[in-house]
C-alpha cells in the first residue's frame, strides 16, 4: 500500500521539523554559554521575560511537560536566575520570575543572537523569512487544532 500525497506532506514536515529542532538547538546552546546557561534554561527564562508565568503556563506555551520546566525552573531558582513568587490567581502555583541576573544572561546572549539573525535574514530574504515564520505558526496552530479535536 503506497502513501497518499497528503502522509508524504506530513512525513516530510515532521522530518523537517525533528531537523529544524536539532539546528535551533545546536544554535542555542552556542548562544547560550558564554551566559553560563544552556539552550533549556534560555528557553524558560525567555517565557518569563515580559512577565512572570506559572509553571503550567511556560509548559504550555513551550510545547513541553510541566515537570520539564519544574526541574529546569528550579535549577533557575537554585542559581538566582529566577525566583518564584506568590500567584494571585493560585495559592499553590507560584510564578516563575526572572530576576536582575537572569536579564543580565539574557543580556549576554542578544548581541551574537542579532547577528544569527541578521544572517539568516540576509540568507532568505526578510520577507521569504516572515512568510516562513507565518507558515511555521499556521502549522503549529493546525496541529494544536487537530490534537485537540482528538482528544
Amino acid at each position: 500500500m503506497s502513501d497518499t500525497p497528503e502522509q508524504e506532506l506530513f512525513s516530510t514536515a515532521a522530518i523537517t521539523s525533528f531537523r529544524l529542532n536539532g539546528q535551533f538547538l545546536t544554535i542555542a546552546e552556542e548562544l547560550a554559554e558564554p551566559a553560563g546557561i544552556t539552550a533549556a534554561w534560555w528557553q524558560v527564562l525567555g517565557a518569563v521575560l515580559r512577565e512572570p508565568l506559572p509553571v503550567a503556563g511556560i509548559a504550555r506555551a513551550m510545547g513541553i511537560t510541566r515537570q520539564s520546566v519544574q526541574r529546569i525552573a528550579d535549577l533557575l531558582v537554585a542559581k538566582g536566575l529566577a525566583e518564584y513568587r506568590p500567584n494571585p490567581a493560585h495559592r499553590r502555583a507560584k510564578l516563575v520570575a526572572m530576576t536582575e541576573a537572569g536579564h543580565d544572561a539574557i543580556e549576554r546572549i542578544n548581541p551574537q543572537h542579532a547577528v544569527i539573525a541578521q544572517r539568516l535574514a540576509a540568507e532568505l530574504g526578510s520577507e521569504q523569512f516572515a512568510g516562513m515564520v507565518d507558515a511555521l505558526t499556521t502549522l503549529s496552530a493546525a496541529l494544536d487544532a487537530i490534537a485537540t479535536d482528538e482528544t
